[in-house]
Protein backbone atom coordinates (compact mmCIF):
# COMPACT_ATOMS: atom_id res chain seq x y z
CA UNK A 1 0.00 0.00 0.00
CA UNK A 2 1.73 3.33 -0.85
CA UNK A 3 1.73 6.03 1.21
CA UNK A 4 -1.36 8.53 1.48
CA UNK A 5 -0.64 11.69 -0.43
CA UNK A 6 -1.41 14.91 0.45
CA UNK A 7 -2.34 17.59 -2.27
CA UNK A 8 -0.40 20.80 -2.84
CA UNK A 9 -1.03 23.44 -0.46
CA UNK A 10 -1.09 25.43 -4.11
CA UNK A 11 -4.09 23.21 -5.55
CA UNK A 12 -5.62 23.33 -1.61
CA UNK A 13 -5.58 27.23 -2.40
CA UNK A 14 -6.83 26.82 -5.78
CA UNK A 15 -9.61 24.84 -5.20
CA UNK A 16 -10.91 26.89 -2.28
CA UNK A 17 -10.97 30.03 -4.65
CA UNK A 18 -12.86 27.51 -6.99
CA UNK A 19 -15.16 27.12 -4.37
CA UNK A 20 -15.72 30.14 -3.08
CA UNK A 21 -16.67 31.58 -6.39
CA UNK A 22 -19.44 28.28 -7.35
CA UNK A 23 -21.52 29.10 -3.77
CA UNK A 24 -21.06 32.60 -3.52
CA UNK A 25 -19.99 33.88 -6.77
CA UNK A 26 -17.30 35.71 -5.39
CA UNK A 27 -13.14 36.29 -6.32
CA UNK A 28 -11.30 35.21 -3.28
CA UNK A 29 -9.41 38.29 -1.48
CA UNK A 30 -8.16 36.60 1.40
CA UNK A 31 -6.91 33.05 1.69
CA UNK A 32 -5.80 31.50 4.59
CA UNK A 33 -3.85 27.83 5.87
CA UNK A 34 -3.55 26.51 9.03
CA UNK A 35 -2.10 23.21 9.42
CA UNK A 36 -2.77 19.79 11.89
CA UNK A 37 -0.94 18.72 14.21
CA UNK A 38 1.54 15.87 15.68
CA UNK A 39 2.76 14.94 18.81
CA UNK A 40 5.70 13.12 19.27
CA UNK A 41 5.03 12.68 23.13
CA UNK A 42 3.63 14.54 26.11
CA UNK A 43 0.11 13.60 26.34
CA UNK A 44 -2.72 15.02 28.31
CA UNK A 45 -0.25 17.02 30.06
CA UNK A 46 -0.53 20.35 28.35
CA UNK A 47 -3.62 21.23 30.41
CA UNK A 48 -1.11 19.76 33.93
CA UNK A 49 1.60 22.97 33.08
CA UNK A 50 3.40 20.12 31.45
CA UNK A 51 6.14 20.17 28.27
CA UNK A 52 4.78 18.98 24.76
CA UNK A 53 6.41 18.02 21.76
CA UNK A 54 3.84 18.46 18.83
CA UNK A 55 4.88 19.58 14.67
CA UNK A 56 3.03 21.32 12.71
CA UNK A 57 2.14 18.48 9.80
CA UNK A 58 2.13 19.48 6.07
CA UNK A 59 -1.99 18.74 5.78
CA UNK A 60 -4.11 22.09 6.18
CA UNK A 61 -7.30 23.39 6.41
CA UNK A 62 -7.96 26.41 3.94
CA UNK A 63 -10.66 29.28 3.99
CA UNK A 64 -11.17 31.44 1.00
CA UNK A 65 -12.89 34.25 1.33
CA UNK A 66 -14.31 37.33 0.35
CA UNK A 67 -16.33 40.53 1.18
CA UNK A 68 -19.81 40.71 0.69
CA UNK A 69 -21.55 43.52 1.61
CA UNK A 70 -23.57 42.56 4.41
CA UNK A 71 -23.76 41.88 8.32
CA UNK A 72 -23.33 38.61 8.29
CA UNK A 73 -21.05 35.55 7.23
CA UNK A 74 -21.82 32.96 4.65
CA UNK A 75 -19.73 29.74 4.94
CA UNK A 76 -19.23 26.69 2.96
CA UNK A 77 -17.38 23.71 3.23
CA UNK A 78 -15.87 20.64 0.48
CA UNK A 79 -18.44 18.55 2.96
CA UNK A 80 -21.62 19.55 1.55
CA UNK A 81 -24.88 20.77 3.46
CA UNK A 82 -26.30 24.11 3.31
CA UNK A 83 -23.72 27.45 3.93
CA UNK A 84 -23.47 28.40 7.71
CA UNK A 85 -25.07 31.99 8.29
CA UNK A 86 -23.40 33.76 10.91
CA UNK A 87 -24.91 37.24 11.86
CA UNK A 88 -21.74 39.18 13.11
CA UNK A 89 -24.04 42.10 14.60
CA UNK A 90 -24.68 40.35 17.79
CA UNK A 91 -22.81 38.40 20.30
CA UNK A 92 -22.04 35.17 18.98
CA UNK A 93 -23.79 31.90 20.33
CA UNK A 94 -23.42 28.39 20.72
CA UNK A 95 -26.05 27.19 17.55
CA UNK A 96 -26.06 24.66 14.88
CA UNK A 97 -24.65 23.80 12.60
CA UNK A 98 -22.61 22.30 15.07
CA UNK A 99 -18.86 22.52 12.96
CA UNK A 100 -19.55 26.58 13.09
CA UNK A 101 -19.28 26.61 16.39
CA UNK A 102 -15.61 26.83 15.92
CA UNK A 103 -16.12 29.62 13.68
CA UNK A 104 -18.45 31.83 16.46
CA UNK A 105 -15.91 30.98 18.95
CA UNK A 106 -13.26 32.63 17.38
CA UNK A 107 -15.17 35.49 15.51
CA UNK A 108 -16.42 36.53 19.09
CA UNK A 109 -12.95 36.12 20.68
CA UNK A 110 -12.29 39.29 17.68
CA UNK A 111 -15.13 41.23 18.10
CA UNK A 112 -14.23 40.94 21.73
CA UNK A 113 -10.88 42.57 20.91
CA UNK A 114 -12.79 45.35 19.15
CA UNK A 115 -12.97 44.68 15.60
CA UNK A 116 -15.69 45.62 13.49
CA UNK A 117 -16.31 42.50 11.33
CA UNK A 118 -17.31 43.08 8.01
CA UNK A 119 -19.62 40.49 6.19
CA UNK A 120 -17.79 38.12 4.23
CA UNK A 121 -18.14 34.88 2.21
CA UNK A 122 -15.93 31.60 2.88
CA UNK A 123 -15.55 28.32 1.56
CA UNK A 124 -13.68 25.59 3.36
CA UNK A 125 -11.64 22.63 2.44
CA UNK A 126 -9.24 20.29 4.28
CA UNK A 127 -6.66 17.69 4.19
CA UNK A 128 -6.16 16.94 7.66
CA UNK A 129 -7.88 13.64 8.73
CA UNK A 130 -10.99 14.57 11.07
CA UNK A 131 -11.48 12.32 14.15
CA UNK A 132 -7.57 11.53 13.54
CA UNK A 133 -6.44 13.14 16.64
CA UNK A 134 -4.26 15.58 14.09
CA UNK A 135 -6.40 18.52 15.78
CA UNK A 136 -8.65 19.27 13.02
CA UNK A 137 -10.89 21.35 14.91
CA UNK A 138 -7.86 23.34 15.81
CA UNK A 139 -6.56 23.96 12.66
CA UNK A 140 -9.81 25.10 11.61
CA UNK A 141 -9.73 27.85 14.55
CA UNK A 142 -6.35 28.87 13.77
CA UNK A 143 -7.65 29.22 10.09
CA UNK A 144 -10.64 31.53 10.49
CA UNK A 145 -8.26 33.51 13.00
CA UNK A 146 -5.60 34.04 10.27
CA UNK A 147 -8.86 34.69 7.62
CA UNK A 148 -10.44 37.38 10.02
CA UNK A 149 -6.57 38.75 10.33
CA UNK A 150 -6.67 39.70 6.71
CA UNK A 151 -10.16 40.85 6.43
CA UNK A 152 -9.99 43.36 9.23
CA UNK A 153 -6.15 44.15 8.37
CA UNK A 154 -4.84 43.38 11.49
CA UNK A 155 -1.95 40.80 12.75
CA UNK A 156 -2.35 39.55 16.25
CA UNK A 157 0.65 38.40 18.79
CA UNK A 158 0.95 34.54 17.46
CA UNK A 159 0.35 33.52 21.41
CA UNK A 160 -2.36 35.71 21.21
CA UNK A 161 -4.08 34.42 18.01
CA UNK A 162 -3.64 30.67 19.89
CA UNK A 163 -4.93 31.32 23.11
CA UNK A 164 -8.03 33.33 21.55
CA UNK A 165 -8.42 30.00 19.42
CA UNK A 166 -8.48 27.87 22.61
CA UNK A 167 -10.87 30.01 24.04
CA UNK A 168 -13.14 29.25 21.33
CA UNK A 169 -13.42 25.66 21.59
CA UNK A 170 -13.39 25.80 25.15
CA UNK A 171 -16.77 28.41 25.11
CA UNK A 172 -18.26 27.05 21.96
CA UNK A 173 -17.35 23.49 21.45
CA UNK A 174 -16.98 22.33 24.93
CA UNK A 175 -14.06 21.08 24.97
CA UNK A 176 -11.62 21.60 28.35
CA UNK A 177 -8.67 21.54 25.64
CA UNK A 178 -5.02 22.44 26.90
CA UNK A 179 -3.07 25.32 24.80
CA UNK A 180 -1.12 22.04 22.41
CA UNK A 181 -2.89 22.12 19.37
CA UNK A 182 -3.64 25.82 18.81
CA UNK A 183 0.35 26.66 19.84
CA UNK A 184 0.99 23.83 17.12
CA UNK A 185 -1.15 25.44 14.36
CA UNK A 186 0.07 28.88 15.22
CA UNK A 187 3.90 28.46 15.47
CA UNK A 188 4.26 25.55 13.43
CA UNK A 189 8.01 26.22 10.97
CA UNK A 190 9.81 23.80 9.09
CA UNK A 191 12.00 21.09 9.79
CA UNK A 192 11.48 22.55 13.87
CA UNK A 193 9.16 20.62 16.61
CA UNK A 194 7.71 23.21 19.23
CA UNK A 195 8.53 22.45 22.92
CA UNK A 196 6.20 24.34 24.71
CA UNK A 197 6.11 24.82 28.39
CA UNK A 198 2.59 24.78 29.17
CA UNK A 199 2.89 26.81 32.59
CA UNK A 200 4.50 29.38 30.90
CA UNK A 201 3.11 29.40 27.77
CA UNK A 202 6.25 29.67 25.64
CA UNK A 203 7.35 27.50 22.85
CA UNK A 204 10.62 26.46 21.96
CA UNK A 205 11.35 25.65 18.59
CA UNK A 206 13.78 22.40 18.48
CA UNK A 207 15.57 21.47 15.57
CA UNK A 208 14.56 18.31 13.62
CA UNK A 209 16.50 18.08 10.31
CA UNK A 210 17.78 14.95 9.73
CA UNK A 211 16.71 13.23 6.23
CA UNK A 212 17.27 9.84 7.96
CA UNK A 213 14.37 10.23 9.99
CA UNK A 214 10.68 9.82 9.15
CA UNK A 215 7.69 10.35 10.81
CA UNK A 216 4.60 7.91 9.97
CA UNK A 217 1.36 8.90 11.15
CA UNK A 218 -1.31 6.03 10.77
CA UNK A 219 -4.93 6.76 11.01
CA UNK A 220 -6.76 3.99 12.23
CA UNK A 221 -10.10 5.65 11.00
CA UNK A 222 -11.71 4.56 14.74
CA UNK A 223 -12.86 8.36 15.53
CA UNK A 224 -13.58 9.89 18.70
CA UNK A 225 -16.17 12.62 20.18
CA UNK A 226 -13.65 14.88 22.90
CA UNK A 227 -16.81 16.80 23.85
CA UNK A 228 -18.71 13.42 25.12
CA UNK A 229 -17.40 13.96 28.62
CA UNK A 230 -14.04 11.49 28.12
CA UNK A 231 -11.98 14.09 27.91
CA UNK A 232 -13.35 16.26 30.49
CA UNK A 233 -13.81 13.23 33.11
CA UNK A 234 -9.82 12.93 32.43
CA UNK A 235 -8.77 16.51 33.11
CA UNK A 236 -11.37 16.75 36.18
CA UNK A 237 -9.17 13.75 37.89
CA UNK A 238 -6.43 15.51 37.26
CA UNK A 239 -7.39 18.67 39.15
CA UNK A 240 -8.41 16.39 41.94
CA UNK A 241 -5.05 14.72 42.49
CA UNK A 242 -3.26 17.99 42.27
CA UNK A 243 -6.03 19.24 44.93
CA UNK A 244 -5.35 16.16 46.89
CA UNK A 245 -1.83 15.85 46.69
CA UNK A 246 -1.87 20.13 47.95
CA UNK A 247 0.81 21.48 45.47
CA UNK A 248 0.74 24.21 43.43
CA UNK A 249 1.42 22.66 40.26
CA UNK A 250 2.35 19.61 39.12
CA UNK A 251 5.22 20.75 37.69
CA UNK A 252 6.39 20.42 41.62
CA UNK A 253 4.69 16.69 41.82
CA UNK A 254 7.60 14.09 42.29
CA UNK A 255 6.49 10.09 41.99
CA UNK A 256 7.38 9.90 45.53
CA UNK A 257 4.71 12.56 46.21
CA UNK A 258 1.89 10.00 44.16
CA UNK A 259 3.16 6.92 46.12
CA UNK A 260 2.68 8.85 49.49
CA UNK A 261 -1.09 9.53 48.69
CA UNK A 262 -1.81 6.74 46.53
CA UNK A 263 -4.40 5.52 48.70
CA UNK A 264 -5.85 9.13 49.15
CA UNK A 265 -6.09 9.60 45.79
CA UNK A 266 -7.99 6.57 45.30
CA UNK A 267 -8.97 4.68 41.58
CA UNK A 268 -8.25 6.05 39.04
CA UNK A 269 -7.00 9.62 39.69
CA UNK A 270 -3.95 7.58 41.25
CA UNK A 271 -3.08 6.42 38.44
CA UNK A 272 -4.41 9.35 36.10
CA UNK A 273 -1.44 11.20 38.51
CA UNK A 274 1.18 8.74 37.99
CA UNK A 275 0.34 8.99 33.57
CA UNK A 276 1.27 12.67 34.44
CA UNK A 277 4.11 13.01 36.47
CA UNK A 278 5.83 10.56 34.24
CA UNK A 279 4.92 11.86 31.14
CA UNK A 280 6.20 15.29 32.12
CA UNK A 281 9.54 13.80 32.60
CA UNK A 282 9.37 11.69 29.48
CA UNK A 283 9.07 14.73 27.46
CA UNK A 284 11.53 16.64 28.97
CA UNK A 285 14.09 13.39 28.79
CA UNK A 286 12.58 13.28 24.87
CA UNK A 287 13.78 17.00 24.32
CA UNK A 288 16.92 16.37 25.39
CA UNK A 289 17.55 13.62 23.35
CA UNK A 290 16.78 15.33 20.61
CA UNK A 291 18.95 17.89 21.49
CA UNK A 292 22.13 15.54 21.43
CA UNK A 293 21.14 13.95 18.49
CA UNK A 294 20.38 10.57 20.53
CA UNK A 295 17.64 9.58 18.26
CA UNK A 296 17.93 5.61 20.33
CA UNK A 297 16.87 7.29 23.72
CA UNK A 298 13.34 8.45 22.14
CA UNK A 299 12.27 4.42 21.31
CA UNK A 300 11.66 3.49 25.38
CA UNK A 301 10.17 7.16 25.65
CA UNK A 302 8.03 6.79 23.39
CA UNK A 303 6.73 3.12 24.36
CA UNK A 304 6.65 4.14 28.13
CA UNK A 305 4.43 6.90 26.59
CA UNK A 306 1.99 5.07 24.91
CA UNK A 307 1.95 2.22 27.93
CA UNK A 308 0.96 4.65 30.35
CA UNK A 309 -1.41 6.57 28.16
CA UNK A 310 -2.93 3.10 27.80
CA UNK A 311 -3.06 1.49 31.34
CA UNK A 312 -2.95 4.35 33.84
CA UNK A 313 -5.30 7.54 31.68
CA UNK A 314 -7.45 4.68 29.93
CA UNK A 315 -7.39 6.95 26.40
CA UNK A 316 -6.24 4.10 24.40
CA UNK A 317 -8.46 1.55 22.23
CA UNK A 318 -7.58 -1.80 20.69
CA UNK A 319 -7.17 -0.28 17.59
CA UNK A 320 -4.41 2.33 18.79
CA UNK A 321 -2.91 -0.73 21.01
CA UNK A 322 -2.88 -2.79 17.56
CA UNK A 323 -1.15 -0.57 15.49
CA UNK A 324 1.29 0.34 18.31
CA UNK A 325 2.11 -3.41 18.53
CA UNK A 326 2.73 -4.10 14.75
CA UNK A 327 5.29 -1.14 14.92
CA UNK A 328 7.17 -2.60 18.23
CA UNK A 329 7.30 -5.93 16.59
CA UNK A 330 8.96 -4.55 13.29
CA UNK A 331 11.08 -3.44 15.73
CA UNK A 332 14.57 -1.64 15.69
CA UNK A 333 15.89 -4.26 13.47
CA UNK A 334 13.20 -2.87 10.52
CA UNK A 335 13.77 0.67 10.76
CA UNK A 336 10.93 1.51 14.02
CA UNK A 337 12.64 3.73 16.58
CA UNK A 338 9.25 3.94 18.43
CA UNK A 339 5.62 4.19 18.04
CA UNK A 340 2.94 5.22 20.59
CA UNK A 341 -0.77 6.72 20.08
CA UNK A 342 -1.17 10.60 19.50
CA UNK A 343 -3.80 13.25 20.30
CA UNK A 344 -6.65 12.91 22.87
CA UNK A 345 -7.38 9.30 22.37
CA UNK A 346 -10.55 7.01 22.26
CA UNK A 347 -9.59 6.30 18.45
CA UNK A 348 -7.33 8.49 16.63
CA UNK A 349 -3.94 7.95 15.58
CA UNK A 350 -0.79 6.75 16.12
CA UNK A 351 2.88 7.97 15.30
CA UNK A 352 5.57 5.97 14.49
CA UNK A 353 9.27 7.61 14.17
CA UNK A 354 11.44 5.31 11.48
CA UNK A 355 13.87 5.14 9.21
CA UNK A 356 13.47 7.13 6.24
CA UNK A 357 14.91 4.54 3.54
CA UNK A 358 12.40 1.93 5.31
CA UNK A 359 9.73 3.81 5.90
CA UNK A 360 7.13 2.87 2.45
CA UNK A 361 8.61 -0.92 4.09
CA UNK A 362 7.10 0.01 7.04
CA UNK A 363 4.14 1.59 6.26
CA UNK A 364 3.04 -1.35 4.08
CA UNK A 365 3.48 -3.50 7.01
CA UNK A 366 1.27 -1.50 9.54
CA UNK A 367 -1.59 -1.05 6.86
CA UNK A 368 -1.24 -4.81 5.99
CA UNK A 369 -1.00 -6.17 9.52
CA UNK A 370 -3.67 -3.72 10.89
CA UNK A 371 -6.24 -4.32 7.84
CA UNK A 372 -5.80 -8.08 8.62
CA UNK A 373 -6.48 -7.72 11.87
CA UNK A 374 -9.96 -5.23 11.80
CA UNK A 375 -10.68 -5.32 8.27
CA UNK A 376 -10.27 -1.57 8.58
CA UNK A 377 -7.61 0.34 5.87
CA UNK A 378 -6.38 2.59 7.66
CA UNK A 379 -4.63 6.05 6.16
CA UNK A 380 -1.21 5.88 6.54
CA UNK A 381 1.42 9.24 5.54
CA UNK A 382 4.53 10.82 6.40
CA UNK A 383 4.90 14.29 7.57
CA UNK A 384 7.71 16.82 8.05
CA UNK A 385 7.52 19.52 10.38
CA UNK A 386 5.56 22.27 8.35
CA UNK A 387 4.55 26.44 8.48
CA UNK A 388 1.70 27.29 10.99
CA UNK A 389 -1.35 28.74 9.91
CA UNK A 390 -0.58 32.02 7.65
CA UNK A 391 -1.80 33.94 4.22
CA UNK A 392 -1.34 32.20 1.00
Amino acid sequence: MPLDLAPSLADLASDAAAGLKEHFGADATVTAAAPGRVNLIGEHIDYCDGFVLPFAIDRYIVMAAALNGTNEARVATALGGEPAILPLNVQQQVSSPKWANYLRGVIEGFQQRGHHLPGFDAYILSSVPGGAGLSSSAALECCVATVLEGLVDTVLDTKEKALLCQKAEHDFAGVPCGIMDQFASTFGKPNRLILIDCKTCEPELVPFENPDLTVLIANTTVHHELSDGGYAARRKNTEDGLALIGKPSWRDVTLADVEANWDALGDPVNRRARHVVGEIARTIAAAEALARNDFEALGPLMAASHDSLRDDFDVSCLELDLMVEIARAIGRSGGVIGARMTGGGFGGSTVTLCESRKAREIAATLATKYHEATGITPQIFASRPSQGAHLV
